[in-house]
């Protein structure tokens, strides 16, 4: 397959571009064009609405993986709006392109987030859930709307809602974990909230499983089937790391520290369920957490 990837040098595009070479698949990158060219990029500019069309063409996949970490910086109005442009803007202008190819590609998958639906306490989210009404909540299902509009076009899309992606190196696993290392590890707020997560090794397989399934389309909850709630996952986490979990961080203290951000990021609650993934008969690699964690954190 000739694949394209946007977002290909971030934490799951770096995943997915070495295990489809792997398997002997052309990847190409879109990069931008102030970075470094090779025979296996292709330049574009969403902000100037620049790139090489040509070498799109005859593409059978493109992945949509672009965006500003959400958790990089705290989020003020020039924060949101870099947030913003860098999916929005950028996933318009990539479908936007697609749209004028000769020769299109027979998928599309873009990416969003479990944040989609907000902060939703113990009810079960399957795809069939509306969104919240949080900035995250909006963020993301423009986001989605942007690229849904690939699919008027004969372009099966799908959208890859990705939960807490557990992976030894990188995302946010080893920064939830090093409180725990020096024995300052607990829930964070009341512990209640549900964590929907998922091991980088189940995102590389589900993809492939998705690209090879003509009949998956719209939203996909990337998310094990057993979500659990902060307190369980900081419990689980002190057992396999032999560290005390007993150190709480009060919920006032997260938004003191964060604003915004620690209601939509640590103390949501989204009890995420991969409904379309099981009824397509996808079977989970890690579907219990503390066998995923211990495989995750080598121990």
């Amino acid at each position: 397959m000739k694949i394209i990837i946007s977002g290909a040098s971030g934490f799951v595009g770096h995943e997915l571009t070495a295990a489809f070479r792997a398997e002997g698949h052309q990847v190409l990158r879109l990069v931008r064009s102030r970075e470094s060219s090779s025979a296996d990029t292709i330049p574009w500019d969403p902000t100037s609405a620049q790139v090489d069309a040509p070498a799109l063409e005859r593409a059978d996949a493109v992945i949509n993986l672009n965006g500003a970490s959400i958790a990089g910086a705290r989020w003020t109005p020039t924060r949101r709006a870099t947030l913003r442009t860098s999916r929005v803007d950028s996933t318009r202008f990539l479908v936007d392109s697609l749209r004028q190819l000769e020769h299109k590609p027979s998928v599309f998958l873009s990416s969003s987030a479990v944040g989609y639906y907000g902060s939703r306490g113990d009810e079960i989210l399957t795809e069939a859930n509306g969104p919240g009404d949080d900035f995250l909540s909006l963020l993301a299902r423009d986001w989605e709307m942007e690229a849904n509009r690939a699919a008027t076009f004969s372009i099966r899309t799908a959208i890859l809602r990705f939960g807490v992606i557990l992976a030894s190196e990188g995302g946010a696993l080893p920064r939830m974990v090093r409180p725990f290392r020096f024995g300052l590890g607990g829930r964070l707020g009341n512990g209640r909230q549900w964590l929907p997560w998922i091991t980088m090794n189940d995102v590389v397989r589900i993809v492939k499983f998705i690209l090879a399934d003509p009949k998956i389309s719209g939203p996909v909850n990337l998310v094990a089937p057993a979500p659990v709630q902060n307190a369980e996952f900081a419990r689980v986490v002190g057992k396999i790391l032999r560290r005390p979990a007993i150190v709480p961080v009060p919920a006032f203290a997260l938004r003191l520290a964060l604003g915004e951000m620690a209601d939509s990021l640590l103390l949501a609650s989204q009890r995420a369920y991969p409904e379309k993934l099981l009824r397509a008969g996808y079977s989970f690699q890690f579907g219990e957490i503390e066998s995923a964690l211990r495989i995750v954190l080598k121990s």
